[in-house]
């Protein structure tokens, strides 16, 4: 399923090949899409909302209801929770209002307002696909990084045989696909470690941390787009697995130090998402501890830094830590940086609201040796693009400097 955890729009506007996009929700879920559908009020004409609201599982947007957005700006809400926006059928005249940025209804208002992905799929007659008109407005949409998937040739709803009918729902697929891949880490093997440990004080508790592992498989995800080969080895979660990455589920961080030893030997990058247990009980106790005392004191012992420990144990490897504060971010990242050896550190500060920890969302700070930069609150599926970038960036410049050392 090559777009696992991929949250995308579907724009219906008013053409008759709306009834293909209901078949095209169906094969984006296929490939492990998550789907939400929004319409103009003409496409209710030809497909019902019930429809889609039955295939996709998600009530049908049409106008602002506040059922995302308290403030009943669910196109600002939708826009934000979508990685790409996919408008099929586009009509002519949809893309021409998209083209010169009008926002009239809830489909162009929430294009207008998305800063991910987005792609139109043209569907008209051949003569309106050929106007001059219609030809410099998608033009001028491409001009601004907007994809266009088709137009195919073939018998139209007219009666007309040319240019402008709508790809297939597969077709329209495989283009989906392609608006996430990219060649960034092509013959690469990426290990990240993801989620929590748990340390065990007996048979039924355990010390444990808030991590859900989001950022870790957010990232995953982005690097098997950039066409790595992607290790995850992960601690407990309950998040769905993208089947072109391997994973490793270990417990413990004994356990997960072990196996990122063994798998950093042929990587070429690791990222330590993972949220590792500082510390252990030294004592684990085989049966469960009865309520017998008014207190309890629990004996702990440190766990080994697995940073710290890959970086000495590969010195070449590209290493990228995680620093979650709760004050002096920047500062404390820093001195994890150094102190570690490390290439990269990704920081972020926890415990603010809808941010971070079991969230969605979060805000970074990417430091090096040479630079910092900011990555403002944006979902975790985009911030993981975003970092693979800096990291794929990084590695060139390493790889430079050292072609330009060697000659």
């Amino acid at each position: 399923m090559k777009l696992v955890n991929k949250h995308i729009v579907v724009a219906v506007s008013g053409g008759i090949a709306a009834y293909k996009s209901a078949e095209f929700v169906r094969a984006l879920q296929r490939q492990g899409a998550q789907v939400r559908i929004a319409m103009t009020d003409s496409a209710t004409q030809f497909v019902t909302p019930l429809t889609f609201q039955a295939l996709s599982g998600h009530p049908v947007h049409l106008q602002d209801t506040g059922s995302l957005d308290e403030a009943g700006m669910d196109h600002i809400a939708l826009a934000r929770w979508s990685d790409a926006i996919i408008v099929a059928p586009a009509t002519a005249n949809i893309i021409a209002k998209l083209s010169h940025g009008i926002a009239d209804n809830f489909v162009t208002s929430l294009c207008l307002a998305h800063q991910g992905k987005l792609a139109v799929a043209p569907a008209m007659n051949q003569a309106m696909w050929n106007n001059p008109v219609t030809q410099k407005n998608v033009a001028q949409l491409q001009t601004h990084g907007v994809s266009v998937f088709g137009p195919d040739t073939g018998i139209q709803a007219c009666g007309e045989t040319g240019e402008g009918r709508m790809l297939e729902p597969e077709q329209l697929v495989d283009q989906c696909i392609t608006l996430f891949a990219n060649t960034l880490f092509e013959n690469k093997h990426v290990v990240i470690t993801a989620g929590p440990t748990i340390e065990p004080i007996d048979p039924v508790r355990f010390i444990s941390n808030r991590s859900s592992g989001k950022m870790g498989y957010a990232l995953a995800d982005a690097a098997i787009e950039a066409g790595a080969n992607v290790t995850v080895i992960s601690g407990p979660t309950h998040l769905s697995r993208n089947d072109r990455v391997k994973y490793i589920d270990v417990e413990t961080a004994e356990q997960m130090y072990l196996a990122t030893v063994e798998f950093c030997s042929q990587a070429d990058v690791f990222i330590a998402a993972a949220a590792v247990a500082d510390y252990t009980p030294a004592n684990y106790a085989h049966q469960k501890i009865k309520k017998n005392n008014a207190e309890l004191s629990i004996s702990l012992t440190r766990t080994t830094d697995i940073v710290k420990e890959i970086k000495h144990t590969y010195p070449s490897l590209f290493c990228v830590g995680f620093a979650a504060e709760t004050e002096q971010v920047i500062e404390h990242a820093k001195q994890k940086l150094i102190k570690k050896s490390l290439d990269m550190v990704i920081a972020n500060q926890v415990g603010l609201a809808n941010q971070g920890f079991d969230s969605d969302f979060n805000a970074v700070e990417i430091i090096t040796q040479q630079d910092m930069k900011s990555l403002s609150r944006a979902r975790k599926t985009q911030l993981a693009r975003m970092i693979i970038k800096e990291i794929a960036q990084q590695l060139n410049q390493q790889n430079h400097q050292s072609n330009v050392s060697y000659l």
